[in-house]
């Protein structure tokens, strides 16, 4: 069977700090068949910070065996209002994840799997890649999802599943939502398990 790796940046919202600070972050869609990843299906968000991150660690991973695809320039002049701009991005958001999953080198490389698949910060995806969390690269990638469980059950059962997707197969869409940060969102919380300080420290990052 042939193996299809198939990635999408779409639903451009605009998250806000407080008052004077926000910033653009996409939704990453990933669906595969591929033996390179265990989850099938899953969805997180990123902002463009996080992929010049990404992309300085593939470039520092791979020594230069070859040459990464480029992401879209950075724009002294882009405006959160500007749609045409945030179109444009997104686009070549996408192309370079396009391009970046299909390279062997770099499908090897956990800083990758751990930013398509994983809630986790910049920081501590690289503390992560280099073993220095508590949790492996495959219980933040696992854990991409959770919220909330109340028993032991619930984890483990959410724990064996992989992130549910109402993704189609359509390219990306220009739909603007503005997020306030500062209302709060349901903790994660687990509860009557081993894991439970392994995966609320790891669940709990953004």
């Amino acid at each position: 069977m042939q193996q299809v790796i198939s990635v999408w940046v779409r639903d451009p919202r605009i998250q806000k700090n407080d008052f004077w600070h926000a910033y653009i972050d996409y939704e990453i869609c990933l669906h595969s068949n591929s033996v390179h990843f265990t989850k099938k299906i899953s969805i997180v968000r990123r902002r463009y910070s996080e992929f010049v991150w990404l992309r300085q660690k593939l470039q520092a991973n791979s020594q230069l065996m070859l040459k990464l695809p480029e992401l879209p320039p950075k724009n002294p002049f882009f405006s959160l209002n500007n749609a045409q701009q945030i179109t444009e991005r997104m686009k070549g958001l996408q192309k370079f994840l396009e391009q970046a999953v299909q390279s062997p080198v770099l499908l090897s490389d956990s800083c990758l799997h751990l930013f398509l698949q994983s809630q986790l910060s910049t920081s501590k995806m690289e503390a992560c890649a280099a073993g220095r969390t508590r949790y492996t690269v495959a219980q933040a990638v696992q854990c991409c999802g959770l919220r909330r469980f109340h028993s032991e059950e619930d984890l483990t059962k959410n724990l064996s599943m992989s992130c549910d997707s109402d993704s189609d197969s359509q390219g990306p869409k220009l739909q603007i939502k503005a997020i306030n940060k500062a209302a709060s969102t349901p903790s994660l919380n687990l509860m009557g398990t081993s894991q439970e300080g392994i995966l609320s420290c790891l669940c709990g990052s953004t």
